[in-house]
């Protein structure tokens, strides 16, 4: 049984569906939030303080597996030296893997959510200009997903 942090307390008893996940290594609250519920819940966690998304990535759960968005929000005021911290994260079907953009709530997720659809597939539904930012606009395949086979691919020796 895994104990909800102050921020999973605080949605549940607003009524927002959610699970809590085991708290990482740190003790960072983890929450896993459906795609359709993304939105409401963030929008909602940004109305109890979370107004900075430090960072947004994404990860491959392996071949066949789920693809993971996540989100890292903090809670930024002054002479904060300890701010409180969660982590939502999204767990999608690498053969759709679709969510909400939250760009509309923090304007940071710009870029992250592209180097995440760029490198993993991930479509941002919303998102004002979701297109390649890493790899060249023609390339095929997303590099980062770990059942993906580079064009082209040689072994190193064979380079010599």
């Amino acid at each position: 049984m895994v104990q909800a942090g102050k921020a999973s307390q605080w949605l549940a008893e607003n009524g927002f569906d959610h699970q809590a996940l085991e708290a990482d290594h740190e003790g960072v609250e983890i929450i896993k939030v459906e795609p359709d519920f993304l939105i409401p819940i963030c929008t909602a966690l940004y109305a109890y303080g979370f107004n900075y998304l430090q960072c947004q990535g994404g990860y491959d759960l392996g071949p066949g597996q789920e693809l993971v968005s996540f989100y890292h929000l903090i809670r930024v005021s002054d002479n904060a030296d300890r701010p409180d911290e969660v982590r939502v994260k999204v767990f999608l079907p690498r053969d759709n893997p679709r969510v909400p953009s939250v760009y509309w709530i923090w304007k940071t997720a710009d870029w992250q959510e592209r180097e995440s659809y760029d490198m993993y597939g991930i479509i941002y539904e919303g998102h004002p200009n979701l297109k390649r930012i890493l790899m060249p606009e023609d390339w095929v395949g997303w590099p980062l997903r770990k059942d993906y086979i580079s064009p082209d691919f040689y072994e190193l020796q064979d380079a010599y």
